[in-house]
């Protein structure tokens, strides 16, 4: 059994794991041919718990929906994303919860099964940023967006 002391020093560390993520056949086309090298999430409660590093007990998307409004972040007409108002906001919320580290992004057609390789690539992860994105992969124009960047397909 540890002393209090032992357990003063243990240093907790999460091992980065892949980010999967499910695409339609278009998007899984234009991105398995290189085309397409980032793909877009919108800002809601749970996206924001899968891609921040805030973890600890009863942390989860209700956490995130009472931070989202508590910071003053603007609630879409359908109640369905959320919008930064300005830059800052989004560097403040970035520096203050973290993105988690991602190993490489896992695309798949669908939901395949897992011996079907045909449908699922294995992506080199860039990172995440807050931004707009391309209208011509997906993006509403003017719309903030979980970023998540794509680099080399490692299949």
């Amino acid at each position: 059994m540890k002393t209090e002391e032992q357990n003063k020093n243990t240093v907790s560390y999460v091992t980065p794991s892949p980010l999967q993520l499910s695409l339609k056949t278009k998007w899984f086309e234009m991105t398995k041919s290189g085309i397409k090298t980032e793909d877009y999430r919108e800002i809601t409660p749970y996206w924001a718990s899968r891609l921040f590093n805030k973890k600890d007990k009863g942390i989860n998307k209700w956490y995130w929906e009472g931070f989202l409004s508590r910071s003053g972040i603007d609630r879409s007409r359908h109640f369905r994303y959320y919008a930064f108002r300005n830059q800052e906001q989004i560097e403040n919320t970035i520096k203050s919860h973290g993105l988690k580290e991602f190993t490489y992004n896992i695309m798949t057609l669908g939901y395949p099964e897992k011996t079907d390789t045909e449908r699922i690539l294995k992506i080199e992860h860039k990172g995440i940023e807050i931004r707009t994105g391309n209208p011509e992969w997906g993006a509403e124009p003017n719309k903030l967006y979980f970023v998540i960047k794509h680099g080399a397909i490692k299949n």
